[in-house]
């Protein structure tokens, strides 16, 4: 339990930071700070490169103490899910293949940053075919089945597990709130189409 409770400790105030600099708020008081082109061409490489680094403790932990063994599989039945979590790892490779990974990481904007091209890029179309045609947030979902299905489950992992969902689920929520405003009614549509986070799984209208 203790390695449990450690955990998801550790993932939620990875979340709470994560989130606090996604935060529209945050990123208003950078940009009048350091300048709007400075912002565009640096914030988002920065704000990967906090996430990898305050992600660090949790490796520490997961990998120094595992913790009691919740559940173990064997035989038939961890082959399954291996390949529930090979299904999740190509799926996330598609899904970051879908979009401009080198924007994702923000390399793209610090690029043209150094290379005094025009900043902010230009907006990225609305990606809805492929993956994104099954569930709106794709990255998150293949990341959950390789997660979860995992034939031996310890109490550590289980907590990354807990934390990570409700961090996917929350930040989720955030990324829609900015996605109905760069996109509109183009954006509403694609919700009321698509599922949110689990394929096929229709949610209230408020979660939509």
């Amino acid at each position: 339990m203790q390695a449990f409770l450690t955990v998801l400790g550790l993932m939620l105030i990875y979340g709470f930071l994560h989130s606090l600099l996604a935060a529209n708020r945050i990123k208003s008081i950078v940009r009048r700070f350091i300048g709007e082109r400075l912002y565009q061409g640096w914030y988002r490489l920065t704000f990967n490169t906090i996430a990898v680094v305050t992600f660090l403790p949790v490796l520490f932990y997961l990998a120094h103490d595992r913790g009691q063994i919740i559940w173990e599989v064997q035989g038939g039945g961890a082959l399954f899910l291996q390949g529930v979590q090979l299904v999740g790892l190509i799926g996330l490779v598609v899904s970051l293949l879908q979009i401009d990974g080198m924007r994702f990481l923000g390399i793209r904007q610090t690029f043209a940053w150094l290379n005094g091209e025009p900043l902010p890029l230009p907006s990225e179309p609305l990606t809805t075919s492929g993956v994104y045609a099954l569930v709106r947030h794709p990255l998150y979902f293949f990341s959950l089945l390789f997660i979860w299905a995992i034939p031996t489950m310890y109490s550590a992992w289980l907590g990354f597990c807990v934390g990570s969902t409700v961090y996917f689920m929350i930040g989720s929520l955030f990324e829609e709130q900015k996605l109905r405003r760069d996109f509109g009614a183009a954006y509403e549509s694609y919700q009321q189409q698509v599922s949110w986070l689990i394929p096929f799984l229709r949610l209230p209208s408020f979660l939509r």
